[in-house]
């Protein structure tokens, strides 16, 4: 009996190697220079001229007087348009956009935060500070608070500290499902905030810079002089 993985040849039990697929290319491919099988294109030039509709030999040609390729960068036109560029600097160009790309896109998670009714200030800052960068990520937050036993007749501390965060939070945050009951939970999910909310700042200095002029210009006014 021959176990399993192996098969027998010439007497002797030889490993079966397991499939392995060839590894898919994402990259979009085009094709250049030779593998240009029409026999006319529309031509843009190095310089991103249109040329006009030539014969595929001598657009070959061109690109080959230029030290560059031929590439058809539009397949499904009718001719096909063929562009004479550096290829491999074209592709290399391309990854680094695709990869700038996937660096820059984030994507976005749900963070469970779990209180308790009866949970301290000092634990409470700890959650918020984590929530704070959980939002600056681009997370949504959830808040679920778990009542035990007796906890259930309180409920309304429980709706409490579920407001002191949203008024925490609220510079961060906008509140896209507000508490509420689930059986012992009791829920809350917060949204990040594209543009936070400024503090009060922004409109003390505006006040401030409004009434500036006006001091001034009383200050500046010239005092009425007592008659002779």
């Amino acid at each position: 009996m021959v176990a399993p993985g192996l098969y027998v040849c010439g007497g002797q039990a030889i490993a079966r190697r397991g499939f392995q697929p060839r590894p898919r290319e994402t990259e979009k491919r085009l094709r250049i220079n030779e593998f240009i099988r029409t026999s006319s294109v529309f031509l843009v030039d190095e310089n991103n001229e249109k040329i006009g509709v030539v014969e595929t030999d001598e657009a070959r040609r061109r690109a080959r007087e230029a030290g560059l390729d031929l590439v058809e960068v539009a397949p499904q036109s009718q001719p096909p348009v063929c562009r004479i560029m550096d290829y491999g600097k074209w592709k290399y160009q391309q990854r680094k956009k695709e990869q700038k790309a996937r660096s820059h896109s984030k994507t976005s998670e749900l963070k469970e935060v779990r209180l308790r009714p009866k949970i301290d200030e000092h634990d409470l800052k700890i959650k918020t500070d984590k929530s704070v960068e959980f939002l600056g990520e681009g997370h949504k937050v959830q808040f679920t608070m778990l009542f035990r036993g007796r906890e259930m007749a309180h409920q309304d501390i429980g709706l409490r500290t579920m407001q002191s965060i949203c008024e925490i939070l609220a510079p961060w945050s906008k509140v896209e499902s507000t508490p509420r009951m689930m059986g012992r939970r009791m829920t809350m999910l917060l949204a990040p905030e594209r543009k936070p909310k400024a503090a009060g700042k922004s409109s003390e200095e505006s006040g401030a810079s409004e009434s500036q002029p006006a001091n001034e210009a009383v200050v500046s006014a010239p005092k009425p002089q007592a008659a002779p």
